[in-house]
């Protein structure tokens, strides 16, 4: 599906280039808009709440609410971000870029790097209500970048018509209806013209976007209720829920596995092989997505033999280019540009996969490995100079993972108990614990699980 700029009736007289981008006569977008909006053209959410009762105190409780606040980004921003761009100029723009899609108003208001969230500014609003409810349009053939038009005051952009306000007026706005107002922020492309988050473009390349199936029927669905106080009952009002990778019920059964034996029946001594047929059931993007390069899935598979003893067992390899970073390691590093970053001399880095009890050396993990200008592996999404091997599940498609065991020769008759378990880390342990990231960060996450048996015979 081509990228699409609906623009409302407010623009319709601004001029077009000929490859479709808005003229010169537009407010700015991106980059160019630092420290063109002042605080005070934006409502606080707390007035906006006061109409808007359940809209509200949904979106206190979503990421986007605390995209500037929550625990990680601000030890990311203000610990490796900050430094990194004050000491190397290839980067120098994350500095304020961060915040266009962190904390907007900030970055609007040319407040750069702003106070940390504990001083409480308008910083710490972060995506607000007003941000996104002034936002018309997009500059460009590509939503990337905080490259969203806004245009703050009394009039308010929604994705219906004929409402009226007391306290504002409201146009409805197709834009806000469409997957390319959420790719202004959940596409990212760095220095060296990487998409280093490309959730949008995942979504528009596969099944879901040729489908028309947008970013808000799987994370503002609808449900019967009123927008405001005052408003008519509405049988489809858009619940402000974002709800994603930090939300239990996203994760919970995201990607299914299932597994099975060649045979089921074996000899100790015998070799036998297993497939895992791993699929991403429920995403309409990439799993992992968005801040992929700290984020690991991985496949875990463990035989039990009738006396209870487990075994490990590990993937097959498959021999593609980068394979080694999708092979769970207990010793392989990386990370070092954190030593770079925060002045440590000869940093040997940081566990590469973490450090977890549900995984095991040998497991396959499903990532796309970020590389820095050294050609080592990053967390630093900025600092990315290229990418190893895509290796992620894409949406709706299966993967299949062999596992060959020579089963041991003084292994139990009877039956063996085969399970093949999917795991998730928002956050590579190893980073986390470093860093003093809370663990609830990093601390891995069940997703499922599928057993399967054969039989050791006499």
């Amino acid at each position: 599906m081509p990228a699409r700029n609906p623009v409302p009736a407010l623009l319709a007289a601004c001029a077009f280039t000929a490859g479709g981008a808005l003229a010169q006569t537009t407010p700015k977008a991106g980059d160019e808009a630092l420290g063109t909006q002042p605080y005070a053209r934006y409502e606080r959410p707390a007035a906006c709440a006061s109409c808007h009762v359940d809209i509200a105190r949904q979106h206190e409780q979503a990421m986007m609410s605390q995209a500037y606040t929550h625990h990680w980004d601000e030890i990311e921003y203000f610990e490796l971000a900050v430094p990194h761009a004050e000491k190397v100029a290839k980067v120098a723009g994350v500095k304020a870029g961060c915040n266009g899609c962190h904390a907007p108003l900030a970055f609007l208001a040319g407040d750069i790097p702003p106070k940390p969230p504990s001083a409480g500014t308008r910083a710490n609003e972060s995506v607000s209500c007003d941000l996104c409810h002034t936002i018309v349009g997009f500059h460009g053939e590509v939503p990337v970048n905080f490259n969203w038009i806004t245009e703050p005051g009394r009039v308010k952009q929604g994705p219906r018509p004929g409402l009226v306000s007391p306290h504002h007026e409201t146009r409805e706005n197709p834009f806000l209806r469409s997957a390319e107002f959420c790719g202004t922020c959940h596409n990212e492309m760095d220095a060296w013209g990487l998409y280093v988050k490309s959730t949008h473009l995942e979504w528009r390349e596969g099944p879901h976007g040729r489908a028309g199936i947008v970013c808000q029927d799987c994370h503002m669905p609808p449900a019967p209720g009123r927008s405001a106080r005052m408003g008519s009952e509405l049988p489809d009002v858009r619940q402000h829920l974002f709800h994603g990778a930090h939300d239990p019920g996203k994760l919970a059964g995201v990607a299914e596995v299932r597994i099975h034996p060649e045979a089921r029946e074996a000899e100790p001594g015998d070799t036998v092989r297993l497939t895992a047929v791993v699929v991403n059931a429920k995403a309409g993007h990439k799993i992992p997505s968005g801040s992929a390069e700290e984020r690991v899935l991985w496949l875990h598979v463990e035989a039990k033999d009738a006396r209870g003893r487990t075994f490990h067992l590990a993937v097959d390899s498959k021999g593609f280019p980068g394979e080694e970073y999708t092979i769970a390691s207990a010793t392989a590093l990386a990370y070092q540009d954190i030593g770079d970053i925060r002045g440590i001399p000869d940093f040997p880095g940081l566990k590469r996969d973490g450090t977890y009890a549900a995984m095991a050396e040998g497991d396959r993990i499903f990532r796309l490995p970020y590389l820095d200008p050294q050609g080592r592996m990053t967390i630093s999404q900025w600092n990315t100079a290229a990418f190893s091997t895509d290796y992620r599940l894409a949406p709706l498609a299966a993967v299949a993972e062999t596992f060959t065991w020579k089963v041991p020769g003084d292994a139990a008759a009877g039956p063996v108990t085969v399970t093949a378990s999917l795991h998730y880390s928002r956050l590579v342990s190893s980073v986390g614990e470093y860093l003093g990231v809370p663990a609830e960060e990093w601390e891995p996450i069940f997703i499922n699980d599928h057993a399967t048996t054969f039989e050791i015979l006499d």
